[in-house]
C-alpha cells in the first residue's frame, strides 16, 4: 500500500507540479501523516524538495510547496517524422532539460541511419547535460506493435518490420517504448494540453499521413496488441484518390499535407514552411480562407463527423498541419460537426479545438510514454 501511495504522489507531482502537502492530501485522500512520511522519504532521496513559495499578500505563515526535482529521474524522448527527427532529455516534472534536432531526406531516411543518429546524438546530449536516461519513448508515424516496439510499418518513411524497440535497447540498455505518433500525442494533450481534464477525447494528426489518438475514460485507447487509430484509412470519397495503403478515397487523401497543397494551389512538394506560410496569411482574411479552403473543410468535416458519431469524444485536438487552419475555417468545421452529428447534439455539442502544445506534442507524448514505465521505481 505504501508503495502505491508513493506512486501515486509521484504521478501527481510529475503531472500537476509543485503543490503543498495539504493539497497532496486532499488530491490524494491520504491522512497528513501519511503525506509527510511520503515527502519526508522522497525528499530524503532527492526526487522531491520543499521550499518556501515566494511572499504572496496573505497573512500568517505559508506552507511549503513539495516540487518534483527534475534530475531525479530522466527519460529519453524521440520524435520522429516524414523529414525530422528531434530528440529531448526530460526531467521528472515534464521539464526539458536539453533537446537536438535535424533533418531527414534520401539516405538518412532509412531506418540504419536514424537508430545510429539517434544513438549517437542521445549520448553526446546526455554527455553535455551530465545526466543519464533511464526509459525512453519513441514515437513514430506507423503501425507499431507496443509490447516490444516492432514497427509493422511507417509507410510514409518506407520502413516495413523494423524492430525499433529492440534495437534502441539493446544498445541504449534501458527500456525503450515505442508508439504510433497520433497515440502519443492524444496521451500528451490529455495530461498537459487542451484536453486536460477532459476523460474522453481524440487527438486528429494530419501530416503527410492522418492519425488519431484516442482517449476513452481517461486512458489511452489502444486496441489488438496496440494497433488503434488509423482514422486516416477510413474510406469516405468512393472512387476518390488512391492511397499507398492499397485502397482509394480514404481521409488523409483528402485532408493530409498533399491536399492541403490542392487546397492552396500549391505544388504538392512544397516545403513545409511555405505551406505554413501561405495558410498564416491566408488566416488574415477570414472570408477569403473560408472560400479557398472550402473543400477541404468539407472533407475534414465529414471525417470528423464520422469520428465523433463512433467514438462519442467530449473534445476533438487538431494536431500538427491542422492547427495552423485560419481560426474561422476550425470555427465552421466545428459548427458543422456539431450540427450534422448525432452523437455530438446527444452529449451537448463535442469541442473541437487546436492542439495547445505546438511542435512539441508528440515529444511530450513518448516522454510520458517512458514516465510511465518507471515512475513506480524512482
Amino acid at each position: 500500500m505504501r508503495r502505491h501511495n508513493r506512486t501515486t504522489l509521484l504521478r501527481l507531482l510529475h503531472v500537476s507540479g509543485p503543490s503543498t502537502r495539504a493539497t497532496l492530501a486532499t488530491e490524494l485522500g491520504l491522512n497528513r501523516s501519511t503525506i509527510k512520511t511520503l515527502v519526508d522519504g522522497l525528499a530524503e532521496a532527492g526526487v522531491v524538495e520543499e521550499r518556501v513559495p515566494r511572499p504572496g499578500r496573505g497573512a500568517g505563515r505559508p506552507s511549503l510547496l513539495v516540487l518534483p526535482q527534475p534530475h531525479a529521474a530522466v527519460v529519453l524522448a524521440v520524435d520522429l517524422q516524414v523529414e525530422h527527427v528531434a530528440i529531448a532529455l526530460v526531467g521528472f516534472g515534464g521539464q526539458i532539460l536539453g533537446r537536438n534536432s535535424w533533418n531527414l531526406h534520401g539516405r538518412t531516411r532509412e531506418a540504419d541511419e536514424v537508430i545510429t543518429h539517434v544513438i549517437e546524438s542521445t549520448t553526446v546530449l546526455a554527455g553535455d547535460l551530465g545526466v543519464q536516461p533511464i526509459a525512453a519513448g519513441v514515437s513514430v508515424p506507423g503501425v507499431v506493435r507496443r509490447a516490444d516496439g516492432h514497427v509493422h510499418e511507417a509507410p510514409n518513411l518506407r520502413w516495413t518490420d523494423v524492430a525499433l524497440g529492440e534495437r534502441l535497447g539493446g544498445v541504449l540498455r534501458i527500456p525503450v517504448l515505442v508508439g504510433n505518433d497520433a497515440e502519443l500525442g492524444a496521451i500528451a494533450e490529455h495530461l498537459r494540453g487542451a484536453a486536460r481534464g477532459s476523460s474522453d477525447a481524440v487527438y486528429v494528426s494530419a501530416d503527410v499521413g492522418v492519425g488519431g489518438g484516442i482517449i476513452a475514460d481517461g486512458s489511452s485507447l489502444r486496441g489488438g496488441a496496440g494497433y488503434v487509430g488509423e482514422i486516416g484509412h477510413m474510406a469516405i470519397r468512393p472512387g476518390g484518390r488512391p492511397c499507398y495503403c492499397g485502397s482509394s478515397g480514404c481521409w488523409e487523401t483528402e485532408v493530409g499535407e498533399a491536399a492541403l497543397c490542392r487546397a492552396l494551389e500549391l505544388p504538392e512538394n512544397t516545403p513545409r514552411g511555405a505551406i505554413l506560410f501561405e495558410l498564416r496569411e491566408l488566416g488574415r482574411d477570414p472570408h477569403a480562407a473560408e472560400e479557398r479552403l472550402s473543400e477541404f473543410a468539407e472533407w475534414l468535416t465529414l471525417g470528423l463527423v464520422n469520428v465523433v458519431n463512433l467514438l462519442g469524444p467530449q473534445l476533438v485536438v487538431l494536431g500538427d498541419l491542422l492547427t495552423v487552419l485560419p481560426d474561422s475555417v476550425v470555427k465552421s468545421v466545428a459548427a458543422e460537426v456539431r450540427r450534422r452529428s448525432l452523437v455530438s447534439r446527444a452529449v451537448g455539442g463535442t469541442q473541437i479545438v487546436s492542439s495547445a502544445l505546438g511542435a512539441d506534442v508528440k515529444l511530450l507524448g513518448a516522454a510520458e510514454a517512458a514516465f510511465e514505465m518507471i515512475l513506480d521505481t524512482v
